[in-house]
Parts: C-alpha cells; sequence; structure tokens
C-alpha cells in the first residue's frame, strides 16, 4: 500500500541514513525542488553512494527527478543507468511538472535502459500533477501503463493558477477530485499533497481526513513526525477487513456461492461492495 509517502533530500546525509526507520511505505528521494541548483551533482553522489552500502527493506523506493524541461534531466537519467548496472535499488520514479508527452519520453528512456540490461521488472512512474495543463490530460496520464499513481502537487499547482494556497484547499479542490477521478478509473493510486505546516497537527488530521473522504488513496509528507496520523487514516480499520474477507468468502464458498445480491449482517452485498472488497484485500496485501 501507499498509504504514506515520506521526501527525503537527498543531499541530506542524516535524514538518508534514517530513511527506513520511520513507518512510511514509500520513500521519495528528492533530487529537484529540495536541492540548490549548485548542488545537484553531489546529491546524486551521496545517493548513488547511499545506495551502494545500506539496503532498504520492506519500503518502496521512489526518486524525485528533475523535469524533464530542466537542465539536470540527463544527468538523473544517468544515476538510473547507473543504479540499474549495479543492482535496480529505485523502485520507481516521481515526474514533476508531469504531462502526457513527459511521460512518454522518460518511459522511452527506462524501456532503452532495461532492454540493454535484459531486465524483466519495469521501473514504474508516478505522476507528480503540478500544472493546470495537466489536469486536461489526467485520463492519458493516468492510463500510461507505466503510471502507477498519481500525486497531487498542491504548492506548485496553486502557483500556476496564481492563487495563494491556504490551510483550507479550496483553491485545488477541483484537481483533487479529477486526480481522484482519473486514478480510481483506470486502477492507480491517488496520493494526495503534502500538508505543508510540520507544527500544526490538527490541521494535518483535517487535510488528510479530508483527503481520504474525496477517495485520496494515500498522503505525501515532508517530515517523518506526519507519517503516523496519515497512516491512521488510510489503513483499512480491522473491522473493514474482516468485513471485506467475509465478503469473498460468501462470494468464493462453493458449497453456499452467493450469486447476485445478497445479504451479509444486513446489509446488502452486490457488485460494486464486492468490487470494493477485492480492492481493499490487495492493498493489505500488497
Amino acid at each position: 500500500m501507499r498509504k504514506s509517502l515520506l521526501f527525503i533530500p537527498a543531499n541530506s546525509p542524516a535524514m538518508l541514513q534514517n530513511a527506513d526507520i520511520f513507518d512510511a511505505d514509500g520513500v521519495i528521494f528528492d533530487l529537484e525542488d529540495a536541492i540548490h541548483m549548485m548542488e545537484k551533482d553531489a546529491a546524486r553522489d551521496l545517493l548513488l553512494a547511499f545506495f551502494d552500502h545500506v539496503e532498504l527493506k520492506d519500503i518502496e523506493i521512489i526518486l524525485r527527478i528533475n523535469s524533464i524541461d530542466s537542465p539536470f534531466f540527463d544527468d538523473d537519467l544517468t544515476l538510473i543507468h547507473q543504479d540499474l548496472l549495479k543492482k535496480q535499488r529505485i523502485n520507481t520514479i516521481l515526474l514533476p511538472k508531469a504531462t502526457f508527452n513527459d511521460i512518454q519520453i522518460l518511459a522511452e528512456k527506462l524501456s532503452s535502459f532495461e532492454l540493454s540490461h535484459g531486465m524483466n521488472n519495469k521501473i514504474d512512474i508516478i505522476a507528480l500533477i503540478e500544472r493546470s495543463i495537466a489536469l486536461f490530460e489526467l485520463k492519458e496520464i493516468a492510463s500510461h501503463p507505466r503510471i502507477t499513481g498519481l500525486l497531487l502537487g498542491g504548492e506548485d499547482l496553486a502557483t500556476d493558477l496564481e492563487v495563494e494556497r491556504t490551510i483550507q484547499g479550496e483553491e485545488i479542490l477541483l484537481a483533487r477530485q479529477m486526480v481522484v477521478y482519473a486514478a480510481k478509473a483506470f486502477g492507480k493510486d491517488a496520493i494526495d499533497t503534502p500538508f505543508t505546516d510540520v507544527t500544526n497537527e490538527q490541521g494535518l488530521i483535517l487535510d488528510t481526513k479530508h483527503a481520504k473522504a474525496l477517495g485520496m488513496t494515500g498522503k505525501s509528507c515532508i517530515h517523518p513526525m506526519q507519517i503516523d496520523v496519515i497512516n491512521q487514516f488510510f489503513q483499512p480499520s480491522e473491522k473493514e477487513i474482516d468485513f471485506a474477507r467475509r465478503v469473498i468468502r460468501a462470494v468464493e464458498d462453493p458449497n453456499h456461492q452467493q450469486q447476485g445480491v445478497f445479504s451479509l449482517d444486513g446489509k446488502m452485498i452486490d457488485k460494486p461492495i464486492i468490487e470494493r472488497a477485492r480492492r481493499l484485500l490487495a492493498k493489505v496485501k500488497s
């Protein structure tokens, strides 16, 4: 599951060495916004050295590269290629300011790398939705076979819209809903934007509850202190898991196999409920 994704600057040795002690489902090693343009090379070198000496287990390793129109994009691709030459520690690429054309370019580059190494496992892509133009391409972006998730970048989107970014988030409500609809339509993860005020726990709680209510499947964060709150709201409860298991058992029991609509605990169980139960259990297993 991708309940929580933690951003870590790739040039911070202290945060790198603690990357796997936090209870996040994935760590986003950031080569873009968190790194000054004069420190990009050093950040790449440090990250590769870290991967060489530390094996991260039971956590998704995500690399936020620089955007395709950036002068640092090609060097970031070289880092990915070097990683593939060694062991392929990187599971997923987070592509900032993503458009459909950008995703196609990156996907072709990754396919070329993988083919040259005879790899069977493909590197996934999460599209970072930060520009208004991307909202009009969400169907194409979400349907791309490399894409496994959409992550909304609220700060950059507000800048693109020339509006103030607020705690209430009314300015990005439509974007949140569009990301959710596109992700759900194509079976991809809908990951919410970070809550940037790390000292405001109550604000984080309200923002996370709102994102969950809209249909987001997880949330990114910029500080380890935010992980527990996010996991709490996006982790299915034992009651939800138990009910889902009983729904599937009722559907698959060969002796009492349920056909069409049936009742369980006084609730009507139909196809949408069954599919929701299957998706929930699949996420718990992942």
